[in-house]
């Protein structure tokens, strides 16, 4: 006998060995040993889901004299009867050739005459959404009201496609994608059943390849198959799949999410000058990215991913490595990227011009990019990356241990600066600290530049900090530029300080209005960690809660709304424009 696929060699032939389609099994086999069959049946899911193969044994089940366990034995009369190709009784229909006006009237015809062997004629229309309208109008009469002794099952992918018309005529069963957990179980079962050696990661490699399919899994599997003659490995199914060297992607990932631009370009281009497809290159880049996800989001991420011990630990090592904004939005260009591909017809450029934008977050505007930006920053502050040198600001790279020195605000000789306009040149975290600690500290340098203890003497005390200027009621520029020296000095305030920096300002009578036309932003700002922090800033130059309104733009205060509310309940009858 000719070679046999694995996916039709192991195909189910009974309800007990269809994988995870629990729901629909259950109702079937309630319904076979009940005796209430149906008329019409849809079938709808993804691909290799099982869907034409419970069709298959549904309609044996039926017709079945002694079925078990609501599948057929396989032994009666009815059964041997129903195996001969010959038979009539269950009939596939492919609607895909067959979707024409003229095939559905010849099908209405034959309905009449009643089976042979069985008690049901069983009609299985495959891809049923590919009849054309007429073809569905043809159908209609006789799938609402077909003969006693017919059943009609279809099965499709794109249940969307189909008429209401029809679907209102059918019993409708959702098949869904098969767990990786319970694919991998059934591959076992058929490398087991075939006498082939496998390694854990092969099969979870094949299992997710599959995407939830059972079919396009075991086809996966017939190539790795014929692939190797010995114990099927890890590299086996990446080689047979065509994936990036994972090394290799790893590298360019890691360049691109922590920023260096030049490696990551490199690494792009060594792929694509070897002829690997850009389509199998942002996806891998995207598994990649989604692996570094798991890794640094989920405890058990070693055995979600089901990976080699050494690529795992790779993964895991880059995961911890990078801010969580910084993966977030890497994934979404590559996905966006993958979207573009359709579309294009230089997908080339498409793939470079996504690895530089994940490298270079500096030249995204995109608000997770600005996130991942600020966070970088204040980690940089946290670990001492700026520090005080000779009354100036000394920036320090921990990269290139380069060095830029700022320059301490000059003072004019003639007059003193107030000290509003002395903090706008440094920051409070930036500020060098008070002559007492240095001349007043425990550790001073002699002549010969020996460090000795200086004797403690009794310390000067320290002047107390000058406090941002008040507001100034009526004068709303003013109020605002306070306001947002005041937030500058309150402590992890660096996105707050961003979003309010785009915000309009205006007094209403005593109330000061921050105002926005962003929803996103009106409600970043009323979360209760960024009002605390807003709050503490109005405070800080003697503007109280109350006093202060955020406001989205269009939206009428409450008491404005009252206000109006007033004046339609006093002059009933007369009609009151509100603009």
């Amino acid at each position: 006998m000719a070679y046999l696929a694995l996916y039709r060699t192991f195909r189910p032939s009974s309800l007990d060995e269809v994988v995870r389609q629990e729901h629909i099994v259950t109702v079937l086999k309630n319904q076979i040993a009940t005796g209430r069959i149906g008329h019409a049946y849809l079938f709808c899911g993804p691909r290799g889901t099982g869907k034409t193969s419970i069709a298959k044994i549904f309609a044996a089940s039926i017709n079945c004299e002694t079925p078990v366990g609501g599948s057929p034995c396989g032994k009666c009369a009815t059964c041997k009867a129903l195996a001969d190709p010959s038979n009539l009784d269950i009939s596939e229909i492919d609607a895909a050739s067959n979707n024409g006006v003229d095939e559905m009237r010849d099908l209405r015809e034959k309905v009449q005459y009643p089976p042979v062997a069985g008690k049901y004629k069983v009609y299985i229309i495959d891809e049923v959404h590919m009849l054309s309208t007429g073809a569905f109008n043809a159908l209609l009469k006789t799938l609402e009201e077909p003969p006693r002794h017919a059943v009609f099952i279809l099965a499709t992918t794109e249940a969307a496609k189909i008429p209401a018309t029809i679907l209102s005529r059918c019993m409708r069963f959702d098949f869904k994608l098969i767990p990786q957990a319970d694919l991998e179980e059934r591959l076992k079962f058929v490398f087991d059943s075939i006498g082939k050696k496998y390694d854990e990661e092969a099969v979870a490699a094949i299992a997710r390849a599959g995407a939830g399919s059972v079919r396009d899994m075991l086809s996966i599997a017939d190539t790795c198959v014929s692939y190797t003659s010995g114990k099927l490995t890890y590299e086996d199914v990446t080689a047979v799949l065509g994936s990036a060297d994972f090394d290799g992607v790893a590298q360019m990932c890691e360049a691109a999410l922590v920023g260096d631009t030049g490696a990551a370009f490199e690494g792009a281009e060594r792929f694509l000058s070897a002829g690997k497809s850009v389509g199998t290159l942002v996806k891998d880049t995207m598994n990649f990215l989604n692996s570094c996800t798991v890794a640094k989001t989920c405890r058990d991420g070693k055995n979600i991913l089901a990976l080699p011990d050494a690529t795992y630990a790779r993964i895991e090592k880059i995961a911890k490595s990078v801010n969580g904004h910084r993966l977030l939005r890497a994934a979404e260009i590559f996905a966006e990227a993958e979207q573009n591909l359709k579309y294009s017809s230089s997908p080339r450029i498409v793939f470079e011009t996504a690895v530089m934008k994940a490298s270079m977050p500096e030249s995204d505007y995109d608000i997770e990019a600005l996130i991942a930006r600020v966070a970088e920053l204040e980690k940089r502050l946290a670990e001492g990356a700026f520090v005080q040198k000779d009354g100036g600001r000394v920036a320090t790279n921990e990269k290139t241990e380069e060095v830029e020195t700022v320059p301490a605000p000059v003072k004019k000789e003639e007059k003193e600066l107030p000290v509003s306009a002395e903090e706008e040149f440094a920051p409070p975290e930036l500020e060098a600290p008070p002559d007492e600690a240095v001349t007043g500290g425990n550790v001073y340098f002699d002549e010969g530049y020996i460090p000795k203890k200086k004797p403690p003497q009794e310390r000067a005390p320290i002047a107390p900090r000058a406090t941002v200027g008040q507001a100034t009621k009526g004068d709303a520029k003013l109020t605002f530029g306070q306001f947002l020296r005041s937030l500058r000095r309150t402590g992890k305030s660096g996105v707050v300080y961003t979003i309010c920096m785009d915000l309009d300002s205006s007094y209403e009578g005593e109330l000061f209005l921050l105002e926005t036309q962003s929803d996103t932003i009106f409600r970043s700002l009323q979360k209760a960690e960024h009002y605390a922090l807003v709050k503490e800033a109005f405070a800080a130059i003697g503007v109280n809660e109350g006093e202060f309104e955020l406001r989205l733009k269009g939206k009428k205060s409450d008491d404005f709304n009252k206000s109006v509310e007033e004046i339609k309940a006093t002059f009933r009858g007369v009609k009151v424009d509100v603009k």
